[in-house]
């Protein structure tokens, strides 16, 4: 393994609150890819600031229920938990904002999440908030919307539903950062993948079942908020109209 891979991969097992987790640490990419993953991440987070404009407009009811959904990813994304040699995961929270407004809302809620852990919680950095939202604003939003979705189609209970969108956004937030840390720090010898592979199964030791828990988390999560709705306190609003259109 090539220095750059092999540096990288001693980062992910001696820093627990830096590269270890999602969150790529401030000043960890080249600056053209720092530069590049904010370019690919900001119309998605533009057209979300507009869909989240539409909705507070014409349904102003559910500021409470957006917050909720960021409250979520921000606790669930800040939950560090050791993994394998003292490196850390953790779960992203943003299958159930998904689920409830959409993937473009998700990715400014994912944004400003990671605005505040950067600055506040030194989780993550400002640097790399362009690859990290891509990662987990962008990347998981879109998969847990797509899989929830198809879900529902294809008969699935709703519960498991949720469940199946939160493990797949998880996951997927994964799969994409450690192709992101590949085409950064390459294998000189076996290239992208020779690295990817090697990121991929620093990463999976712990996000496999992490991602799981996280999918039971949601699920209990959804059914509060279907109780609460039930008694008019939440609007049941995704339940009967956009499903996050």
């Amino acid at each position: 393994m090539g220095l750059k891979v092999l540096a990288v991969g001693a980062l992910l097992v001696t820093a627990p609150a830096t590269a270890a987790a999602m969150h790529i640490m401030e000043g960890f990419l080249p600056k053209e890819h720092a530069v590049g993953w904010l370019v690919a991440t900001l119309p998605f987070v533009l057209f979300g600031i507009r869909r989240i404009n539409q909705v507070l407009t014409r349904f102003p009811d559910r500021k409470m229920l957006l917050g909720l959904a960021a409250a979520f990813i921000f606790v669930l994304s800040a939950l560090k938990i050791p993994s394998v040699a003292g490196s850390s995961s953790h779960p992203t929270g943003v299958g159930l904002s998904a689920i409830l407004f959409g993937p473009a809302v998700s990715s400014v809620l994912s944004g400003i999440v990671l605005l505040f852990q950067a600055l506040l919680l030194a989780h993550g950095g400002l640097t790399t908030w362009g690859a990290n939202n891509f990662a987990m604003g962008i990347a998981g939003a879109f998969a847990a919307w797509g899989a929830f979705r198809l879900a529902l189609a294809l008969g699935c209970p709703e519960k498991l539903a949720v469940f199946s969108a939160a493990v797949l956004g998880d996951w997927l937030t994964y799969v994409v950062t450690a192709g992101q840390l590949a085409l950064a720090f390459p294998d000189p010898v076996g290239g992208f993948a020779a690295a990817y592979g090697k990121f991929l199964g620093i990463f999976a030791l712990t996000q496999l079942p992490l991602a799981i828990c996280e999918g039971l988390i949601s699920v209990v999560v959804y059914n509060a908020l279907l109780r609460y709705g039930e008694q008019g306190i939440i609007p049941l609003w995704w339940k009967e109209s956009s499903l996050g259109r």
